[in-house]
């Protein structure tokens, strides 16, 4: 999920204290975490069968079969043009390639890896929905809980069991999720090379209760996921990051689609053309390389105003 609060019912625990996984290395917890039982593959199948046959997804699967032609056949191994797209489509590809220099070649150009069975689609929504950094609403009532301090924010310290969490079955739709083993896989990888981002929320207790994320592409952060194992976690985790985000000179928090949870929080449309344009203007080297650490805590980040001179850090 992207910035859609849904909680969890990953049951393995969490290395709440990162020193406990010193007992094992991080290829081992890796190879624990990001795996799939037979089971939960067969019910992904059958409730993603389901998904893809609703009325307003089967338009999809004509475009699908196209490109899966078009793959096949050799036309389509390269990365995909999304400008070509036609106005309501959004899947330009196969995505059978997801090294990390492909990966971030597809980012650049305003695609994504995306699909609940087969291999992932490089995918490029017809609107996307964004935030400019400037712009983003915290609600009086996300403030107030951020004050009381309940909760510490930390960013890259705990990515295996944030990505592992985001693909645990959500209540909703049982265990539908494009978070495969090979999607978790390709985006460690990236997060090995610094270009993914993760941030966790801890309770008292100093258990992972909530988390996300995404990906830096220049000066656009790309949420991937979220999750929350109590309430507002995950949205007081974002607005610690959002700030950050803000002082780092990120432009742009591109959500993918819009929810009512992101509208609420300045989120809004935008055509796809008038993203791959802001897309562009805000590429090039990262303003924030190597491992993230937080610089304001929560309680800090509940008096920013953004857009109504309360810059970050002042």
């Amino acid at each position: 999920m992207s910035l859609i609060e849904q909680p969890a019912t990953f049951s393995g625990q969490s290395a709440s204290i990162r020193g406990d996984a010193g007992k094992r290395t991080r290829a081992q917890e890796r190879l624990a975490l990001f795996r799939e039982t037979p089971a939960a593959t067969v019910r992904r199948w059958v409730v993603g069968t389901a998904w893809a046959l609703r009325p307003k997804r089967i338009g999809n699967l004509l475009p699908l079969a196209r490109v899966s032609a078009g793959h096949l056949v050799g036309h389509g191994r390269s990365l995909p043009d999304p400008a070509k797209l036609g106005p309501q489509s959004e899947i330009a590809g196969l995505a059978t390639d997801l090294s990390p220099a492909v990966l971030m070649e597809a980012y650049r150009r305003g695609l994504f890896p995306h699909g609940h069975l087969g291999p992932p689609k490089w995918v490029c929504p017809p609107t996307r929905a964004v935030v400019e950094l400037n712009r983003f609403h915290i609600s009086s009532r996300l403030r107030a809980l951020m004050r009381q301090g309940r909760y510490r924010v930390t960013f890259d310290t705990d990515f295996e069991h944030v990505i592992a969490a985001c693909a645990a079955p959500r209540r909703r739709w049982l265990n539908l999720t494009w978070i495969t083993p090979p999607i978790m896989r390709a985006y460690a990888r990236l997060f090995d090379e610094g270009h993914v981002h993760s941030f966790e929320v801890w309770n008292a207790d100093g258990e992972l209760v909530g988390g996300g994320y995404g990906v830096a592409v220049g000066r656009v952060f790309v949420i991937e996921s979220q999750f929350f194992r109590e309430s507002n976690a995950s949205k007081i985790g974002f607005a610690v990051l959002a700030w950050h985000l803000a002082k780092w000179g990120f432009l742009l928090a591109d959500n993918k689609w819009l929810t009512d949870a992101t509208g609420r929080s300045g989120f809004h449309e935008i055509p796809r053309a008038a993203y791959l344009d802001r897309l562009a203007r805000g590429a090039g080297e990262e303003p924030r390389p190597g491992r993230w650490e937080t610089e304001a805590d929560s309680r800090a980040v509940a008096g920013w105003r953004a857009g109504a001179g309360g810059e970050p850090g002042t």
